[in-house]
Parts: C-alpha cells; sequence; structure tokens
C-alpha cells in the first residue's frame, strides 16, 4: 500500500478512534437501567460524565501538544483511552461506571482534536481539507460503532464485555498511529501558558457574536444528546419492546452525518449562513413531530429527518468561529467546544424530569424550544452575509 493511503488510514483511525467511545452506552442505557435498578437520569449520566470530560480537558490540549508535540499528544491519548474503556466492564455500581466514562472522556480530545490540528501542520492547504473530511468521515463511522459494536456484543454475551471490544478497537487504531500518522516536521513548542492569554480570553467573552455561536453549539448537542438518549427509552418501552441490537440499528442514522456535512458546503456558497442553519433547523424540527405520530416508520423517518438537519447544523456553527475573531482563533475554539460538550452533558441527564412526568411528547417540547434558541440566537448575533470578522 502506498505511504500516503497509509497516512490517509491514519487520520482515519484518529477520526474512528476519537469517536468510538463518547457515545458507546447509549444503546445500552435500558439494559444499564435494569442492571443496576437506578433511574434514566443516572443511566443517562454514562453519557453526560463523558462529554463533560471531553468539554473541560479540551481548550487545554491544544497547549499541551505545543510543548510535547502533536504526534505524541495523540498517541499517548490513543492508547491511554483503552485503560478506563477496559476497566469499565469490571464496575461494580454505577458510579464507578459513570467514573470509567468520565476518564474516557479525558483522553479524547487529545486525539480528535490535535489530529485536525497536525493535518493543518503537516498537509499543503491544497490537501488538508480533504484530510479533514477524511477525519470527520472517522468520526462519524466511530461514532455509529461504538453505539452497534457495544449494542451486538451486549445481545451476545452481556453488555460488559462490550468494553474490552471497544479497547481493543481503540489499541488498533493507536497503532495504526503510530506507524503511519506523519512525525511532527513543524512543531509549534510554546509555554504552557501564553503571554496575553488572559487578555485574548476576556476579549472573546466579550464578543457576543462569538458567545452566541458558542451557545448554538451549546444547544446542537444538548438536542442531539437528548434526543438519542431518551428515544432508547421509548423504544425499549412497550409497544415496541426493542433489545440492545434493535437499538443498536437505529443508530445507522447518525451515518448521514457524511452527506448532511457534504451539502452545507455548496448552500453556504448561495445563502447565508444564517439561512443555511434556519433551513437545517426546519428539517430536524420536522423530523422530530413525525416522531410523536407513533408509528416506528414514522418515528424512523422522524429520526433521519432530525439527525439530517443536525449534523448539517453542527459544522456550520463550527465553522463559523474563525470568522468572528481576529485572533486567539485556538482558544476561540475552545471555547466553542467546551460549550458544545457542555450541552451533551446537559441533554443527558436533564431531559430526565421532563421524561419522567410527561414521555417522549414532553422531550419533543423541549428540544423543540432549544431549536428554536439555535435559530433566534443565529438570526440576532450572525450577520446576513457572515463574511467580516465581528470581533
Amino acid at each position: 500500500m502506498p505511504a500516503l493511503d497509509l497516512r490517509r488510514v491514519a487520520v482515519a483511525a484518529a477520526g474512528f478512534c476519537s469517536f468510538l467511545d463518547l457515545y458507546s452506552t447509549q444503546a445500552l442505557l435500558p439494559t444499564i437501567r435494569a442492571e443496576f435498578g437506578i433511574g434514566e437520569a443516572l443511566a443517562a449520566a454514562t453519557i453526560s460524565a463523558t462529554t463533560l470530560a471531553v468539554a473541560l480537558v479540551a481548550p487545554l490540549v491544544g497547549h499541551l501538544a505545543d510543548r510535547l508535540g502533536r504526534k505524541r499528544v495523540i498517541v499517548a491519548g490513543a492508547f491511554l483511552m483503552s485503560v478506563p474503556t477496559a476497566l469499565a466492564a469490571f464496575a461494580g455500581d454505577i458510579g464507578q461506571l459513570i467514573l470509567w466514562r468520565f476518564a474516557q472522556g479525558l483522553f479524547l480530545p487529545a486525539v480528535f482534536s490535535v489530529t485536525t490540528a497536525h493535518i493543518g501542520e503537516e498537509w499543503p492547504s491544497s490537501d488538508a481539507t480533504k484530510m479533514i473530511g477524511l477525519h470527520m468521515a472517522g468520526m462519524v463511522a466511530g461514532g455509529f460503532c461504538g453505539r452497534y459494536v457495544t449494542a451486538l456484543v451486549a445481545a451476545a454475551v452481556g453488555w460488559r464485555l462490550s468494553f474490552p471490544v471497544l479497547a481493543a478497537f481503540n489499541l488498533a487504531g493507536a497503532v495504526a498511529i503510530v506507524l503511519w500518522l506523519p512525525r511532527d516536521h513543524t512543531p509549534s513548542v510554546r509555554p504552557a501558558f501564553l503571554p496575553g492569554g488572559g487578555g485574548a480570553l476576556l476579549g472573546h467573552l466579550h464578543n457576543s457574536a462569538l458567545m452566541a455561536t458558542c451557545a448554538i453549539g451549546f444547544c446542537l448537542l444538548f438536542c442531539m444528546v437528548a434526543v438519542f438518549t431518551y428515544m432508547n427509552f421509548l423504544l425499549a418501552a412497550e409497544p415496541f419492546h426493542f433489545g440492545p441490537v434493535a437499538l443498536g440499528n437505529i443508530f445507522i442514522v447518525s451515518l448521514l452525518g457524511i452527506p448532511a456535512a457534504a451539502l452545507g458546503v455548496p448552500l453556504l456558497r448561495r445563502f447565508s449562513r444564517r439561512a443555511v442553519i434556519a433551513g437545517a433547523t426546519t428539517v430536524t424540527c420536522t423530523g422530530l413531530l413525525c416522531t410523536l405520530a407513533g408509528n416506528l416508520p414514522m418515528i424512523l423517518l422522524g429520526l433521519c429527518l432530525f439527525c439530517f438537519g443536525q449534523l448539517m447544523s453542527q459544522p456550520i456553527a463550527l465553522g463559523h468561529v474563525g470568522q468572528l475573531v481576529r485572533g486567539g482563533r485556538a482558544m476561540a475554539v475552545g471555547l466553542y467546544v467546551s460549550c458544545y460538550y457542555i450541552g451533551g452533558s446537559a441533554g443527558g441527564v436533564l431531559p430526565a424530569a421532563i421524561w419522567s412526568r410527561f414521555g417522549w411528547p414532553g422531550c419533543v417540547a423541549l428540544v423543540l424550544a432549544v431549536e428554536a434558541t439555535v435559530v433566534v440566537l443565529a438570526l440576532m448575533a450572525w450577520k446576513p452575509r457572515s463574511e467580516g470578522v465581528i470581533a
């Protein structure tokens, strides 16, 4: 296999490994609830703990990579991720499982965030966009496989053994990264705490458009996690009685993220960013309303529409962050990523009280309100043709 192909394999493997574990317990939530005799909120905390850890660490890994080297940090993250993943199989109670899930999230940003920066440094601009696309495709595939593999293993031999299987995938990906990801030819070594960093942070915090975009990121992952967390409880109950494998099959719709992200690029060439995200949100909300029909075909159609619109919106918001600041772009992206994953943490646990009282219709109403907030924020904070720098 040519060297260039092997480098592509390494980039895709980094994306795959970084999202393999992130949502891996979603198809297992009804099983975990029954295993430990807990409520939906505690079961959903196995998702929220991981996304919270990602939110806490994401702004810091860039500085760490600047000091230690990008590939070294990527490799360390990929290998270390397998440790808490394997140990999750031995959780004696829900608290231990949540702890190991939190530990998984501590290592995820070292792989996906630093690989993105590594691509920008090690590939020419003409190839970097394609490599980023390959990295994102690996993320989408990893997110699906993490849920689906756990579901298959849980149905065959029990949910606990799904974690060592995921750990084996992590190790295989780490080996591919070690062997084939190019080493740092253009290292950028900086102090751990950059001079003037506090001033840049204050500037970002006073940038209303940037803060609104971070709030949009919060809302987007809140909705995604809320829907795919509580949809599991809906489909596991009467009249559907879905088991782990059937629930794992539901996540095939997450693969729609690949064409959704690709469609957003030509749309942004013709329409304003806020018009495109408003259109994508309309598709998302239409899908949510379809899930209220109560029959399986309409639920599946609704999930497809929801996922397509949601996964189109995510790169639109993230891609706008760099245009909203003159300097400190890495810090601005770190702020966005933190808000994004804090939203994911909230989306796992906050709808639990609404689910307990109002069921799925209550969750849909909550998510619709948050989706409406996305459009309002975009209309208020983004310029009609957001080409100019705002801060």
